[in-house]
């Protein structure tokens, strides 16, 4: 029942926070896996990937993750 109501009244994600980058030896959270850089909605507190280079929030499960991840590797490497 609740994930109906979910469904049919939940949070739209129209609302983020800044960009949160992980810094080294912090945990890793589930969204920030992919690129390292997370938003979370402030609506409901979900997060998401966020990509830098881009500037905008991805899918969970984007077709290039690859190269994201690759991306994200170089800009951790060069700081």
């Amino acid at each position: 029942m609740a994930s109906l109501l979910d469904v049919l009244f939940g949070c739209s994600h129209k609302n983020f926070s800044f960009p949160i980058t992980k810094r080294p030896g912090q945990r890793l959270s589930p969204a920030a896996q992919l690129t390292g850089t997370y938003v979370a909605c402030l609506g409901c507190g979900k997060e998401f990937p966020y990509d830098w280079h881009e500037m905008k929030v991805i899918d969970a499960m984007p077709k290039n993750s690859k190269a994201l991840a690759a991306n994200a590797a170089e800009s951790f490497a060069g700081k």
